[in-house]
């Protein structure tokens, strides 16, 4: 990420700033409690700049360099990081932005923002990170009914925006998608709308970094008829993949291990039920063919 520091979202900055701070604390045999005491700051605050959730002061990240006894071009690289987080705001905490997002799901952005690898089943709707722009207004224009034209575009702009971790210069998202046949059928908006939304899947489909399989009817019962899930994975070891769900009341978030686990296997069951990437594209090619 050395030569991609200004590109990259301060999430990610965040994200890697912990990473490698943690990286030189083990290293160089330290407890928090030992660093908090060589330094004269808190606990708590050491584990803010370890897990990426309090902000960095590039000087602080000098004097802890030198504490760790890092090497010059780590400390400018890292100096650089906290430069970022300190200096810049997350697309989606921007004044735009932050009225269209509800306080939960602007968590779950900052996650999707830093994950490195997404596994997600739809059983409804073409994924977010997958809609044409078209079919995101067809799907918020019923759905927020009375709301005026600026305020869905504002919906639409956060949606599109989301899209960005698949095409970024560092470590694009790793995204698996399985979709229910349904999702290829069901119209949305219009015969049109489907068609663009269909041809812009098998688009984004080509993308190295893109793998999506389809679960035919055929089928019959399968391990996705639960409902829809999306699995996060990322970088460092220490943050534990998790499971995001949502549905009309709420959005939710499971993070103990043996739920992860069992949305994991379910995944894992349905990557070996559903058709194969190519079988999956010409079905998605004979569906956009029939609208």
């Amino acid at each position: 990420m050395a030569g991609d520091i200004e590109a990259a979202t301060p999430a990610l900055c965040r994200l890697y700033l912990g990473m490698e701070l943690r990286k030189l604390r083990h290293g160089a045999r330290l407890t928090a409690r030992q660093v908090a005491e060589a330094t004269s700051w808190s606990v708590p605050k050491i584990t803010r700049m370890e897990t990426g959730t309090g902000l960095v002061e590039p000087m602080n990240v000098r004097v802890l360099c030198q504490l760790y006894d890092a090497e010059a071009e780590l400390t400018s690289l890292l100096e650089g990081y906290a430069h970022v987080t300190k200096t810049k705001k997350d697309w989606w905490q921007s004044a735009e932005f932050r009225p269209a997002i509800r306080p939960g799901f602007n968590a779950y952005l900052g996650l999707e923002a830093t994950a490195t690898q997404m596994h997600e089943y739809s059983s409804e709707f073409v994924p977010g990170l997958l809609q044409s722009e078209e079919y995101v207004r067809a799907i918020y224009r019923p759905a927020h009914e009375g709301l005026p034209l600026e305020e869905i575009d504002r919906l639409v702009a956060v949606r599109m925006n989301r899209q960005e971790v698949l095409t970024r210069a560092h470590q694009p998202l790793r995204l698996t998608v399985i979709l229910n046949e349904a999702v290829l059928r069901r119209v949305v908006g219009s015969a049109e709308v489907m068609r663009e939304q269909l041809g812009h899947l098998a688009e984004a489909a080509r993308l190295p970094n893109i793998k999506l399989q389809v679960v035919p009817f055929s089928v019959g019962v399968h391990p996705g008829m639960s409902g829809p899930f999306i699995t996060l994975q990322f970088p460092d070891p220490a943050i534990k993949p998790i499971v995001y769900f949502e549905n009309l009341a709420s959005a939710g978030v499971a993070s103990k291990a043996d739920d992860v686990e069992k949305y994991e296997e379910a995944f894992a069951d349905l990557t070996a039920t559903a058709l194969g990437h190519e079988a999956s594209l010409r079905v998605i090619e004979k569906a956009r063919k029939e609208f």
